[in-house]
């Protein structure tokens, strides 16, 4: 990548807002460099370039950015600013989408993935998302949701897995501070620049994290913490491997982040909390639609976090003996996992189990038939149940070892 093109994408970071998707489609289109050319030439012949790109790009994208041109040139003069010089001042350092590093996940994005991300800490991001559970809730956690974050932390990091959270209060620094103790790496998705680490409560906190895993954003040092940049930056929150929300509202900005796991294909948990409290309403509403599956502890995120990792990267289902008649287990893809985890040894009709896997019956049918040749699910009656195995979690991968009558 050429020096012009890596400034391009810094500028881009400055000049549209995060998850800017017109933004994102035109820099596909034309490259970084060539598409701030082109919003730079528009400030005087808006309608010719228009024209152009709609020649070279279609009707669709030409519209879209002749409408968007408004708002990029108004920030054109920020494009310019010394972002590089300010971030190194804090001890920070830059990664665009083509850097050693650029955690490759976030490709998953598409046309809304970030141009650039402003780093203080860890230098190989990729690693570290590729291998990383979300924790996240409510900022205000009361005593039993801070505690079962910190443990969930603390079970994943020991795992070997990244902690990646807001860095805000409640269950985001819970996570974050078990993490630490730990003494593992966790990562903290700011909202504004990593000049200025916020909230301002959470400074000692976000710097320990800076020390030994990272703080991380996708705006350059200057721009502030805006609210609809918390609502964006949840979706990087989300490239993790798998998203448990421990507490959060009816309204709970936590639960965009589980959203935007969801549409990304990763897995979400949810942990349960007290009928009455207002603090658990929105956990319990993503498991009742289907939307999370009801977790308690750090193994059951792992057994979430562990096949989607492996999948990514090997999409074929693999079963490897590990000598003592036991399998490690991939599953081939998001169907499988679903299905399986709404089975039971008790059997369930095909149309039950989709519609709470959220699956079509095409889905659930398949899903179930790759599950029953690898030896996890068997046909029950009229339905399917679990095949008689018993489940562990160790390293990250599930393991399963089925049951005989004289024992394992």
């Amino acid at each position: 990548m050429s020096r012009d093109e890596r400034d391009a994408f810094i500028a881009w970071s400055a000049i549209a807002e995060p998850a800017d998707l017109v933004a994102g489609a035109l820099v596909d289109a034309l490259g970084a460099s060539a598409a701030l050319d082109w919003v730079i030439s528009g400030r005087d012949r808006l309608a010719h370039v228009a024209a152009q790109l709609a020649e070279t790009c279609g009707p669709d994208l030409a519209r879209g950015a002749a409408r968007a041109h408004e708002r990029w040139a108004a920030r054109l003069d920020r494009a310019d600013e010394p972002h590089e010089r300010r971030t190194q001042s804090v001890g920070g350092r830059i990664v665009t989408r083509q850097d050693l590093g650029w955690p490759r996940v976030m490709q998953d994005l598409a046309q809304t993935q970030p141009f650039a991300l402003y780093v203080r800490g860890a230098e190989d991001l990729h690693a570290l998302w590729a291998a990383s559970v979300a924790v996240v809730g409510s900022r205000s956690a009361t005593s039993y949701g801070a505690h079962i974050a910190g443990d969930i932390a603390h079970g994943v990091s020991g795992a070997g897995r990244a902690v990646i959270s807001g860095g805000a209060y409640g269950i985001d620094a819970a996570a974050h501070r078990a993490a630490l103790a730990n003494d593992s790496v966790t990562i903290a998705v700011m909202a504004g620049g990593v000049d200025r680490l916020y909230p301002v409560g959470n400074d000692d906190l976000l710097k320990r994290i800076a020390s030994s895993g990272a703080v991380v954003s996708e705006v350059p040092p200057g721009f502030a913490p805006h609210r609809s940049r918390f609502l964006s930056r949840n979706r990087l929150i989300a490239c993790a491997s798998a998203t448990v929300v421990v507490e959060a509202a009816a309204r709970s900005g936590a639960l965009s982040t589980a959203r935007h796991a969801a549409e990304l294909l990763r897995s979400v948990g949810a942990v349960p909390g007290p009928v009455t409290s207002a603090s658990s309403t929105g956990c319990h509403a993503l498991v009742r639609e289907g939307a999370a599956v009801l977790v308690t502890g750090a193994d059951e995120v792992l057994e979430l976090a562990a096949p989607l990792t492996e999948a990514r990267g090997t999409p074929d289902r693999s079963e490897v003996e590990d000598g003592q008649g036991r399998l490690r287990v991939d599953f081939g893809s998001l169907g499988e996992r679903k299905m399986f985890d709404v089975l039971t040894r008790r059997g369930k009709a095909v149309e039950t189990a989709a519609a709470s896997a959220g699956l079509s019956l095409d889905e659930a049918r398949a899903a179930l038939g790759a599950l029953e040749s690898a030896g996890l699910v068997e046909r029950y009656r009229s339905g399917w149940r679990r095949s008689d195995v018993r489940m562990s979690v160790e390293k990250g991968d599930i393991v399963v070892q089925k049951v005989t009558k004289h024992g394992y």
